[in-house]
């Protein structure tokens, strides 16, 4: 099913999908990595986003809808070209779904400038949590320090001494860091930065048993990191060094991928899959009967924004062309979001609790991850004061 539904998107690249037809309808550019390293969070996110419209009645505000499925091939250029055709000729009123800030940072200046909403779906740079805050720009995911932030609190608490840090070297990567040393006040025995794809890890894995830190954080996003955990206990450094990652790299798509080795990570997500509620429990059952797979953060983080657009659109009664009533509408985010309570800062990036999970196996040998507590409760970035909105 899901290599089926990846098929039907890549198809879809240079055409419309049209969910219904009327005289307003609303125009969604759906820009997201669908093939290469980073086609399983783009998938993820989009497979969200659409059953988050299908939840809605396949419109999002009681209005007809069109969406525009493309693969950026996680190239700047490449979706510097579709943003261009998805602003000047498609005309739409939304543009969302990038997964990389290396592909999102380069496009947005013309997006915004534009006149055109740009929802993310994942990255959140700080540069834009603060003095590049923009009226047409709102994260529907999180600031790109809040889930290092909550694993820096999460280390401290274990008053771990020796701490490695390893991130790919783009911008995620890099505010990663700073976001774990926010809370993590311990000076960090290694800082590796790796080329983005990079998925051989023999050099930094010498590098780390020299060291020998207590704990690892690491920022690898992808196939980065299922390579890094797998060469990272076949090297026998598991039982030695507590690996501490991001939600995004101990997820069920990196369980699948690497097994037994990850059980025992704890990780940081705004989500988790056994959170309370009865939207949460219907989103995680109808997503794995859907797709064949269950869902991932990532996953929850394109269903949210489509929720946040339904109900967005729905305030201005449908008036989807009038971009102030849109703006209005989508920052006081009256919806019900997966994460539980969810807020738009003044910088119109999110407001929300970050939680601990943990990977385990259960009696059934299942592996999955199970919720913990919380990490950093209403959790507000650093940068909302530096954003003149």
């Amino acid at each position: 099913m899901n290599r089926l539904l990846t098929r039907v998107a890549l198809v879809a690249a240079t055409m419309c999908i049209p969910i219904a037809s009327a005289s307003e309808t609303l125009k969604i550019g759906f820009l997201t990595t669908l093939s290469g390293q980073g086609a399983a969070i783009g998938q993820d996110i989009r497979d969200g986003f659409a059953l988050g419209v299908k939840h809605s009645g396949d419109r999002l505000g009681g209005v007809p809808l069109e969406v525009q499925y493309v693969d950026d091939q996680l190239s700047p250029e490449s979706a510097r070209q579709t943003a261009d055709r998805f602003i000047k000729l498609n005309k739409v009123d939304i543009v969302t779904g990038v997964v990389y800030g290396s592909v999102l940072i380069p496009i947005l200046p013309a997006i915004l400038a534009s006149d055109t909403v740009y929802i993310s779906t994942n990255p959140g740079p700080a540069d834009y949590a603060g003095a590049k805050c923009n009226k047409n720009l709102f994260v529907a995911a999180l600031q790109n320090e809040d889930i290092p932030q909550a694993m820096g609190r999460y280390a401290a608490s274990k008053s771990y001494k020796r701490v490695a840090l390893m991130a790919a070297n783009y911008p995620g990567g890099r505010e990663a860091i700073v976001g774990f040393k926010r809370q993590f006040k311990e000076v960090a025995v290694e800082e590796i930065y790796t080329k983005l794809g990079q998925l051989d890890y023999a050099s930094e894995i010498v590098t780390l048993r020299e060291s020998k830190p207590e704990a690892i954080f690491f920022m690898l996003p992808g196939a980065m990191g299922i390579n890094f955990i797998k060469q990272f206990e076949a090297a026998g450094l598991t039982k030695q060094i507590a690996l501490l990652a991001p939600g995004y790299s101990a997820d069920e798509d990196t369980i699948r991928a690497v097994g037994d080795p990850v059980v025992g990570v704890f990780n940081a997500s705004q989500w988790a899959a056994d959170l309370p509620g009865a939207l949460n429990q219907k989103f995680v059952e109808d997503f794995t009967k859907t797709y064949g797979r269950p869902p991932t953060m990532n996953a929850s983080q394109g269903y949210d924004t489509a929720l946040l657009i339904d109900n967005a659109v729905r305030k201005t009664g449908g008036k989807v062309r009038d971009r102030e009533a849109l703006r209005q509408a989508l920052r006081k985010a009256e919806f019900q979001s997966l994460r539980g309570p969810f807020r738009f800062n003044t910088n119109q990036f999110p407001i929300h609790t970050l939680y601990l999970r943990v990977v385990q196996k259960d009696a059934s040998g299942k592996i999955g991850n199970k919720l913990v507590g919380e990490l950093l409760p209403n959790h507000a970035d650093p940068y909302a004061a530096e954003c003149k909105l």
